[in-house]
């Protein structure tokens, strides 16, 4: 089986989704992270892996599951803490961000039988994901995160590699208020990120 990674913040007010802010305050941000944290694990959490990880930029609160490894995000830009993420593992890993609380279990079930990597482009031009059959750092290390290109220099930094790469399907990632009412609408039944983003629209009146 596979260990699957999830690399996020701590939902802090100030520190996590400032894109959202406006039309969100804050606080209201950090709990749309939070739900959207909270969607994530419950969906790492039933698929199944060998170790599930949170890589974490922060303390954890009483929103993690268990059955959770939690390790420290090392120092360092977004290239150098995913690659970290990897280097902490031993055979076939699944890295994910927190950004995507319409992830369900069935697109986190990966087989590596036949491919070294698992792609999932953002429609940002990011990822959400990336998958190694062998984990290896220097796949990650010195790649611009958070730009346009991203995702396409990640990729090709892949098949460089000769590495098999299986694409998984396109995501949005949630940046901004225009982003979280897409996701909300994609989102599966019980999700706690579409149920927050509904009752901050009731509670405000947006």
């Amino acid at each position: 089986m596979t260990t699957l990674l999830v690399i996020a913040k701590e939902p802090r007010p100030g520190r996590v989704k400032t894109r959202l802010t406006p039309p969100f305050t804050p606080r209201e941000a950090a709990l749309l992270a939070e739900a959207s944290l909270v969607d994530t694990l419950r969906a790492v959490a039933a698929t199944p892996a060998r170790r599930r990880v949170l890589v974490l930029d922060g303390a954890a609160g009483d929103w993690l599951p268990a059955g959770f490894d939690v390790v420290p995000q090392c120092a360092g830009g977004l290239d150098e803490r995913l690659a970290a993420a990897f280097a902490g593992c031993a055979g076939p890993t699944l890295l994910i961000g927190m950004d995507t609380p319409q992830v369900t279990p069935a697109l986190l079930t990966v087989d590596f039988a036949g491919c070294d990597a698992y792609f999932g482009p953002a429609e940002d031009g990011g990822f959400w994901a990336l998958g190694l059959a062998a984990p290896d750092p220097e796949l990650l290390r010195g790649v611009p995160m958070s730009t346009p290109t991203t995702g396409a220099v990640q990729r090709e930094r892949l098949v460089a590699a000769g590495l098999r790469v299986r694409d998984l399907p396109r995501l949005r990632d949630v940046d901004t208020a225009a982003d979280a009412e897409a996701v909300a609408a994609l989102a599966p039944t019980g999700s706690r990120f579409a149920a927050e983003l509904g009752r901050l629209r009731t509670a405000t009146g947006r």
